[in-house]
């Protein structure tokens, strides 16, 4: 008995000391209803999570054509602001086209809403509150597959970063990730759209690619760059000395969920970093009917992302 004991003891001792290396949190949600895809941003010391709206797509795809607003002072208590705008508002859209994966950033005291419409075009919505009204800010879209060069399979999920120096980077697409310029105006690209480049992406059993969701950061003078690596898909992270790469493979932020795809964004709010996501927890979920969640993120000295586990 002592002997099974000792054998007892060192495996557990075994499994604190393999969980020490991965950051265990709670992971609230931010709604009782079904929303995707969280684009959070800190405007005026407020956050502003816009999402997608599955609580009224069909329950068969990711139809829905409007997206929705949930704000928060504080991350405990969150207000839903409601489904703001709508695929409509771009007349060059169908009414019916897909509102997908959306991203916002502001600049001059203007809101910039980027909105994937239809899986072959990104619009540019602006506002002069990160609430709306927004309205279109071209006539035409941003990005269109029909009309530009090296788009990829689909110019979906834009994200956008403004650098110390006031450039801004548009990210986007799926399967092989692309980057452009935009103008100061925020509205026009300056510049090709480039290929990004990901530097030791693990082969054989292990193997790593680039399914979706971009997203950029910019933390103690490196970049960040997430992605979901398919269908469904891990949380994975590379780093570079450039926002345009080459990026060097880092590690997994977040691992497979029981869900069909997966998309994240991180944000600094209140002296803590934040990984926001989205899953099936909510009572009749599923691949369709996702929500949103976030926990803590810790990002440490030497560059490295904590694995995070929900």
């Amino acid at each position: 008995m002592k002997t099974q004991y000792k054998v007892l003891a060192a495996v557990l001792g075994l499994g604190a000391s393999l969980v020490a290396s991965y950051a265990v949190a709670a992971s609230p949600l931010v709604s009782d209803r079904f929303n995707a895809d969280p684009s959070p941003h800190v405007f005026d010391g407020q956050v502003y999570l816009y999402a997608t709206n599955d609580q009224d797509n069909s329950g068969k795809y990711w139809d829905s054509t409007d997206w929705r607003l949930i704000s928060s002072s504080d991350l405990e208590h969150w207000r839903d602001e409601g489904s703001f705008l709508s695929v409509s508002v771009f007349k060059w859209a169908s009414t019916t086209a897909k509102a997908w994966a959306p991203d916002v950033s502001e600049r001059n005291g203007s809101y910039y809403f980027y909105a994937p419409i239809g899986g072959d075009r990104i619009g540019v919505a602006v506002s002069k509150s990160p609430k709306g009204p927004f309205t279109d800010a071209r006539g035409t879209p941003l990005i269109d597959k029909a009309r530009d060069v090296n788009v990829g399979d689909e110019p979906i999920d834009p994200a956008v970063l403004i650098d110390d120096d006031g450039q801004a980077y548009l990210m986007f697409g799926t399967r092989v990730p692309k980057i452009v310029k935009l103008k100061p105006n925020m509205i026009e690209m300056d510049g090709p759209i480039q290929d990004v480049k990901i530097n030791g992406l693990p082969e054989g059993e292990k193997k790593v690619g680039y399914g979706e969701a971009p997203y950029l950061n910019k933390f103690g003078g490196l970049y960040y760059f997430t992605f979901s690596t398919g269908w469904p898909g891990q949380i994975v992270y590379a780093t570079s000395k450039s926002p345009t790469g080459p990026y060097d493979y880092r590690g997994v932020v977040l691992d497979y969920l029981k869900i069909s795809t997966n998309h994240q964004a991180i944000i600094d709010f209140h002296g803590k970093t934040w990984l926001f996501y989205h899953d099936k927890r909510l009572p009749g979920g599923g691949d369709y009917k996702r929500s949103i969640t976030y926990t803590p993120l810790t990002i440490r000295s030497d560059g490295t992302i904590d694995q995070v586990v929900p």
